[in-house]
């Protein structure tokens, strides 16, 4: 990947966590810290990786599918399908307002570009197997991308699709796990320890990489890399900040799901629109 294509990609990205804020401010609710850690992968995928995506069709049979298994992620998946055309962007204004569709978890039956419904957490995952394992007997030749956050993990559910992935080797199944080691009571290795991760998820089976999940290139290849894995299902550890992009939201659980004050949020902006600047300029 080039240089354009990177400082594209980060354009992008730097406009969705604008947005993302923007949502937030708004409603005077939400979840900021995993949204910002998630943008850049939600990019990558929607801008470069994920075929056959097309905002005037978002049903078609034959496109790749993304499901946001960590549900309350919603502040970067609305910015981005925005951005990617799938609904005005002027809507995500009403975000998490009563009478809005864009609740603070997605639904697929109200929201274009949603190809799950989500809700507790844990479920995501097995969703994704479903959809893979009916590509599988259709012989269709689309994609399934599922992103979990590393605190959902912690659910058994999730391994219990981990299992089925691997027993059905579904080589069309990409997981991503979004690894900024926070979750809303503490850090992850306090809540419950997940290591040694990537062992885990190759001991179920998975072709397991380990990345930058801020690193465009490094991201865009691994998913590139992940079409060349046959017969089974490939999984993603991706290295996150959560609340990164805003320098005082950055690696802090408090911004977990704590919506920002007024000088709180024209500070992240100020410093969001001077890195949007940075890069048009």
């Amino acid at each position: 990947m080039d240089n354009v294509k990177i400082r594209e990609l980060s354009k992008i990205a730097t406009k969705a966590r604008i947005l993302g804020l923007d949502a937030i401010h708004s409603a005077n609710s939400g979840h900021i810290g995993g949204a910002f850690s998630a943008v850049d992968i939600m990019t990558v995928l929607f801008f470069e990786t994920m075929r056959n995506i097309d905002p005037k069709n978002p049903k078609q049979p034959n496109r790749d599918r993304f499901v946001l298994s960590k549900g309350h992620g919603t502040a970067a998946l609305y910015p981005t399908l925005a951005l990617r055309g799938f609904f005005p962007i002027e809507d995500l204004k009403t975000f998490r307002h009563i009478d809005s569709y864009l609740s603070g978890h997605a639904e697929m039956n109200h929201v274009p570009g949603v190809d799950m419904s989500a809700g507790s957490l844990g479920q995501g995952l097995s969703a994704a197997v479903g959809m893979a394992l009916a590509g599988k007997l259709d012989h269709a030749g689309y994609r399934v991308y599922a992103m979990m956050g590393d605190g959902e993990i912690q659910e058994g559910q999730i391994w219990e699709a981990a299992m089925a992935a691997g027993k059905y080797k579904l080589d069309n199944l990409v997981g991503i796990v979004d690894y900024n080691r926070l979750q809303i009571d503490g850090t992850v290795a306090e809540v419950m320890p997940l290591e040694p991760l990537k062992e885990k998820w190759k001991s179920f089976g998975w072709e397991t990489f380990e990345i930058d999940g801020h690193d465009y290139a490094a991201i865009a290849q691994v998913f590139e890399d992940a079409k060349q894995i046959k017969n089974k299902p490939v999984m993603v550890i991706a290295n996150t900040v959560k609340g990164k992009g805003v320098s005082f939201m950055e690696n802090n659980v408090n911004w977990h799901g704590h919506p920002p004050a007024e000088d709180e949020y024209q500070r992240a902006m100020a410093e969001l629109k001077k890195a949007l600047e940075d890069l048009e300029g």
